[in-house]
Formats: C-alpha cells, structure tokens, sequence
C-alpha cells in the first residue's frame, strides 16, 4: 500500500473495482462461489499481482485483505478491489473456469468494473492508461456491455457494465429472473487531512486496531467486524463484514503528495446522508467523489437531490457546498443510479 522505494515515490492509491454476480445452476445443485478452493483463488490473484495478508469470514462472505486493498467472495457474488499496478481484468477468463468447475453456476447475472481517473496513468499497465483500452477488453470478453464516463472539471468516474451472460459462449439473454435488491456506496477521497494521515504511518502506531480505535473508523458503522492491517512503512486496509453478508472496507494511502482513502460497503440505507457524513469527517478530505449502484427494488431515488444539501463540518471546513451529477442507466429490467458528488 505504500512504497518505501528511494527510486520510486509514488504509489496509486485510486483502485480498480471488478464485481461479479452469477446465477443459473441445475436442479439439483446450490451455487456457491465459496466452493472454489483457496489455493486456486490464491493462483487468480498472482495474475493480478497481489496477495492475501489477511482473511476473515462468517456464514455468508469470506474477506480477503490483500497487499493492495481487498477480496470479498460470498455465495453469489465476487468482488475484487485493488489499487497500485495491479492488473484485475486479467484474471477474469480464469475465474470464470474456476466458477464453471468448482460453484454449479453457468451465467453472469450482471457484471461492473469501475474505477476514477488516476493521477499517474503513466504508471500503469498498457492496458490501464486508457479507459477505451479497458472497455476494447472487456467487449472482447462478453458481448453487450456498456462503458459510461460521468466528469466534472479534473475529476471523472468510469463504468463499465454488463447484464446477463453464458459463462461459455458469453451470449445469453436475460429472460424472467427475479432480480435481488442491491446497493453500492463508493466514497473515493482525496486531498486528506496530512495530521491525521500520520496516523496511518507506523511510528505513532504500531497496530492497526489502534488506528483503527484512535480515529474513529470502528464507529462509521459499529456492527462490523473488523479485519485490519497497518503497512511498514505507511498505508492501512480494513474489511469489515456482518452476520447479515453486509461489507464495508477501508484503504488509505497516506502519502501527502498522493493521499487517499477508498471507502465502500452494500450496508442498505433509505438516505446515505449521515453515513457519507461520519465517512468524511472521520477522514477530513478536501474533496471526495461519491458513487452509488442501486437497483430499482430499492428506495434511493431521493439521494442525489438530498446530497445536493448535504453540508459536513469538520476540523478543514466550516460548511461545504456538493455539486451533484446523476446518471440512469437502464440495463433491461435491472436499473442503476450513478451519482457521482464533487466539492
């Protein structure tokens, strides 16, 4: 998470998210993506140039801490966040083998990858430089996926989606199946507090819990349990999962140069106000961008217009102003809202 190199001083903290559901299995089988063995989930990740620090789990997900942010697995869905150079688009075809052997599944109920622009493109893969590039490769994966760019000034959000599809021939349609209610908060910071960075530094700390106590991250959302690491020199990753198969997760890159923190969790809420409140005053950014996913079964369709007036008080600001865009994004009878949210 934070690179300790005298030739190289800088690292990428803004992570490329992939998420994957999948569906369809025969009569006499029940799907779990929990099936696929640890060694081979281990063996993806070595095409993405990561690996597992840490791990936790309950009866509905199991979480992976890597050595760039996190890994969750439950029984439909994958999710795969990792910042720096790594490579997540290129483990794709092996996971969709390992979910055909090892699940019962056979199709992709509905698939994104998103990410925000990065401040060094420079320093990626090729693949990676250009968003157009990303979406050239994952049209040559599945068929009838679509790429968004939402912008404001400096700042932009990606997305790429996809509805439905044969994990063998990659060309099915969706036809009659009952979509789950699901939901998605993103807070992307930047521009961070560099007094409380120094928390996330080893030297006034030496255990991540006690970051993890000291600036308030175990009360953003107290029912979680907590998995933390603190990285020599710098950087911290947190997973936090409840009973329930809710998520939240936590990745800073502390550097003042650079800095950054990723903030993410399903947890449902019918306003995301006092959640995207505790988030920025915990981590006192000079700006964040706020994304969220939801489908139709789930009453956010107020959120962007209430975020608008949303004002946090903190020890950098007395009140800040939100410029709030919006975008729907029809995918058959599924729908996504994006709300990306500029100070």
């Amino acid at each position: 998470m934070c690179d300790s190199s005298d030739t190289i001083d800088f690292f990428e903290g803004a992570e490329k998210l992939l998420e994957i559901w999948f569906m369809g299995c025969p009569d006499d089988v029940i799907g779990d993506l929990r099936k696929i063995p640890r060694q081979k989930l281990e063996n993806l990740l070595k095409l993405v140039h990561c690996e597992v620090i840490s791990f936790s789990s309950n009866e509905f997900i199991d979480a992976y801490v890597l050595s760039e942010s996190s890994m969750f697995v439950s029984q439909k869905r994958f999710i795969l966040k990792t910042c720096g150079r790594t490579t997540p688009l290129q483990c794709i075809k092996l996971l969709l083998i390992l979910v055909q052997h090892y699940s019962g599944f056979h199709e992709v109920e509905k698939m994104f990858y998103s990410r925000k622009n990065f401040k060094r493109p420079d320093f990626q893969h090729n693949l990676y430089k250009d968003f157009k590039q990303e979406i050239a490769f994952l049209d040559n994966c599945f068929k009838n996926g679509k790429g968004y760019c939402i912008e404001n000034e400096n700042d932009r959000w990606y997305l790429y989606f996809l509805h439905s599809t044969n994990i063998s021939d990659f060309q099915s349609k969706f036809d009659g199946v009952s979509v789950e209610p699901d939901q998605t908060i993103e807070i992307l910071m930047s521009d961070l507090d560099l007094k409380l960075m120094d928390n996330f530094k080893k030297g006034r700390f030496f255990k991540a819990n006690e970051v993890t106590k000291h600036c308030g991250i175990d009360k953003i959302l107290p029912f979680m349990e907590i998995d933390d690491y603190l990285f020599d020199p710098c950087g911290y990753s947190m997973n936090g999962i409840h009973e329930n198969g809710s998520y939240m997760t936590i990745h800073v890159t502390p550097e003042p140069k650079f800095s950054y923190v990723s903030f993410e969790t399903n947890v449902p809420h019918s306003s995301y106000k006092e959640l995207i409140r505790r988030v920025a005053e915990t981590f006192q950014p000079g700006k964040f961008i706020v994304t969220l996913l939801a489908n139709k079964n789930l009453v956010t369709s107020e959120t962007p217009k209430e975020l608008k007036n949303l004002s946090v008080v903190g020890n950098r600001w007395r009140q800040l102003t939100m410029h709030c865009q919006s975008a729907m994004f029809e995918i058959q009878e599924y729908t996504n809202e994006c709300s990306t949210i500029y100070l």
